[in-house]
């Protein structure tokens, strides 16, 4: 049975991902209230709540196949204060670089090491941190590639990602994980161009990973909706209205095309800040109807929160998505223990990593990966 580390865990998502083929050795994660959700679901014994700086390789037990990191994105995101990896929630990759360091000197590199982030982190100081990220690969002995996932080929949410799949140098590469070139979708154009600013020698231990297309996704977004209206509170009309005079002209007709169709048809709403016609920044209101959620975003601030609304004919109702709806667009179960508390729910899910992405890179990268260097722990 392969095994992991998990740092930077959150509830537990990878582990999810991973599935009961997996065996969690470690796992890593400063905030208390996310501590005791993955408690709640994992149990309590591979769970450290303490700051990665503060943690040692005596901290960390025997080997692990595959170490994962979905360290902070908020320095690296577009919407972030443009620190970067000098910044002091994504800068925390380098306390769980050097705790990977520590791990090579003392003879347990893990096999796989990987890494999740925005796919800001592509462009963060003019390409610099991600040829950083890279360059630490090499240096510690890894050939590595990445890739950007949208979980939208799973789940109907657009939450693009990258990932970056490190794999010990001297591994064995099964024929057909990698390919000779890019590969769309998972080779954007902005990775592509990442990739081109990298130094020689660091280009030379890159792979270009090959996953197989998925097949077509048939969830859409109305079927994560809850029926019950018991634990749910609508807007009332007022609000309702307020919501819908934020809408600029070309949102409010998708509202009006909605009604003409005389269904019920169930959409979302982002609050966004957007410069109106004299330039002055003002928040709009902007929907959607295309089966699809937005990207749940953690809430600073009402603003980040999606709304769902529901037309059916002249009715339109508006509330704001449950906590068991972001659960859902994420991909775990409905057996997932939630916190209760609306907000660190909501926060959970949306700093956690897709379900079924970290699943199918399982199946199609790693478990063969592992499997190939025929390794007695590795279950066929």
């Amino acid at each position: 049975m392969p095994s992991f580390y998990e740092f930077f865990a959150g509830g537990g998502m990878v582990r999810a991902g991973l599935g009961s083929k997996w065996r969690c050795l470690y796992a890593n994660d400063f905030d208390h209230r996310k501590g005791h959700t993955y408690r709640e679901n994992w149990g309590d014994g591979e769970l450290r709540t303490a700051d990665i700086r503060s943690q040692t390789v005596d901290d960390i037990p025997e080997i692990a196949d595959l170490s994962w990191a979905s360290f902070p994105c908020q320095d690296l995101s577009l919407a972030g204060g443009g620190a970067g990896l000098k910044g002091d929630r994504s800068g925390t990759f380098w306390p769980f670089w050097n705790l990977m360091k520590d791990l090579i000197k003392n003879g347990r590199a893990p096999q796989l090491i990987v890494l999740e982030n925005v796919c800001g982190t592509l462009t963060s100081h003019g390409g610099k941190d991600f040829t950083t990220i890279c360059n630490s690969f090499r240096q510690a002995g890894y050939v590595f590639g990445a890739m950007v996932i949208d979980a939208s080929l799973f789940l109907p949410q657009s939450r693009p990602r990258l990932f970056v799949i490190g794999a010990k140098r001297g591994m064995e590469i099964l024929p057909g994980l990698t390919a000779e070139g890019p590969l769309m979708p998972w080779h954007t154009k902005t990775l592509k161009t990442a990739y081109n600013s990298l130094p020689k020698k660091t280009k030379d231990e890159w792979i270009w990973w090959n996953l197989p297309l998925p097949p077509s996704r048939k969830a859409i977004f109305a079927e994560i909706i809850e029926d019950s209206d018991d634990a749910i509170t609508w807007f009332s009309p007022g609000k309702t209205q307020e919501l819908l005079d934020m809408m600029s002209d070309i949102n409010q007709k998708k509202v009006f095309d909605a009604q003409s169709q005389g269904r019920k048809i169930v959409g979302c709403v982002y609050k966004r800040t957007r410069p109106d016609e004299n330039g002055r920044k003002i928040q709009r209101a902007e929907i959607r109807f295309d089966d699809m959620s937005g990207c749940l975003r953690t809430p600073a601030g009402g603003s980040s929160r999606q709304v769902v609304v529901i037309v059916d004919g002249k009715s339109i109702r508006a509330r704001l998505i449950t906590s068991r709806e972001t659960a859902r667009l994420m991909g775990l179960p409905d057996d997932y223990k939630l916190p209760n508390n609306y907000n660190e729910a909501y926060h959970l899910t949306g700093d956690g990593v897709a379900v079924p992405v970290v699943r199918y890179l399982s199946q199609h990268i790693f478990e063969p990966l592992l499997r190939f260097q025929g390794r007695k722990t590795i279950a066929a």
